[in-house]
């Protein structure tokens, strides 16, 4: 996860062109993706931070601390659920295309995007009613975690987290406020299937030149 953001000017120049309610959105949704970026990054930090304190006192000092392991291990569970959101902004999760790209009419093609879409959107939607769901059962229990002392149900907490943010994007998608090549996390991939045609077809000018 680079972390690789347009800046407040880009988002401004990105909507200018927008009505107002639109504009709000995308600069909301841009945002909220701004934040959980920085907690995945500062979740990131303090995993590796701790992971190399303890590897120290353990080998060096011979010795250690017991909420090392458990601390690291909600940062996994919470950086995983964040990268899960931030792949469903970018479209960055890895897809099948084979028979996608061999597709010519575009209707078709649009036809299954908006299918990928839902698809999204349902899941993003189990993991909020659902995570929230267990999330607000396991505050009515009063166990805890062992080593930090922590309520059983922060390790949890990032499945609705998550499941909000895909649900968010998803609907921005479907209802066209948002385009496919609007990115935040990364740039736009390199059609060279369509680079080889281009040189191709170029050549062939030439030659007929």
């Amino acid at each position: 996860m680079s972390g690789k953001f347009k800046t407040w000017k880009e988002d401004n120049k990105l909507v200018r062109s927008q009505s107002g309610f639109k504009e709000t959105i995308i600069l909301v949704n841009h945002w909220s993706h701004k934040i959980i970026l920085t907690i995945a990054q500062t979740a990131e930090i303090a995993m590796l931070a701790i992971l190399f304190m303890n590897v120290v006192l353990r080998y060096v000092f011979n010795t250690g601390v017991g909420w090392a392991e458990e601390v690291p291990r909600l940062m996994v569970i919470l950086f995983s659920f964040i990268a899960c959101a931030v792949g469903v902004r970018d479209h960055m999760h890895v897809s099948v295309t084979v028979i996608y790209s061999h597709i010519k009419n575009r209707h078709v093609k649009k036809a299954l995007d908006i299918l990928s879409d839902v698809a999204t959107l349902i899941c993003g939607l189990i993991l909020v009613i659902y995570g929230y769901k267990y999330v607000q059962k396991l505050t009515m229990v009063t166990g805890k975690l062992p080593m930090t002392g922590l309520p059983t149900w922060v390790q949890y907490l990032p499945a609705p987290m998550a499941g909000f943010l895909m649900t968010f994007d998803s609907i921005l998608f479907l209802t066209g406020i948002l385009k496919a090549d609007d990115l935040l996390y990364s740039t736009k991939e390199i059609d060279y299937v369509e680079l080889v045609k281009e040189r191709d077809i170029a050549k062939e000018e030439s030659r007929c030149q």
